[in-house]
């Protein structure tokens, strides 16, 4: 929660200045949202192929399978070598690595993402404990502007 002196700052503000502070806060929050939801997103993914590392390491050579082309489109395949993958690092590179490489490549990856996840998650709820705020203040002046009937 912001801290008091913040909050006495903003009790002097106008009403078109805080009104213009709680659309940038409340901007801020929903950018730092997106954020979250793509993080999100990126781990769900990044979790769900190390998964099918794990289960593709144990599957013998030779073994016929489905191989997805996108998230519809399957085509028959056989498994040539379950040590080499290729993993994509992404713009479109992909590199080959050992089995054990591409599973401690989609670990540090996950590990990276919590970490940056944890940090944003932070400053977002900061952000929306300052629009809160400010909107509580912005209603408190209007009420106290808003005619007596």
């Amino acid at each position: 929660m912001a801290s008091r002196g913040v909050g006495l700052e903003m009790e002097k503000m106008s009403v078109e200045q805080l009104r213009a502070l709680k659309e940038q806060a409340d901007l801020e929050f929903n950018l730092f949202q997106d954020s979250l939801n793509n993080i999100r997103t990126a781990t769900a993914r990044l979790e769900i192929a190390s998964t099918a590392l794990h289960d593709l390491s144990l599957r013998p050579q030779g073994k016929k399978m489905l191989v997805p082309l996108t998230a519809s489109l399957y085509v028959p395949g056989t498994l040539d070598d379950s040590e080499k993958v290729l993993v994509d690092v992404g713009t479109g590179y992909f590199i080959e690595k050992t089995m054990m490489e591409g599973k401690e490549y989609c670990e540090r990856k996950i590990n990276l993402l919590k970490s940056n996840y944890d940090q944003l998650l932070e400053v977002a709820t900061k952000k929306k404990s300052i629009a809160d705020e400010t909107g509580a203040i912005l209603q408190a002046k209007l009420k106290q502007l808003a005619p007596i009937q």
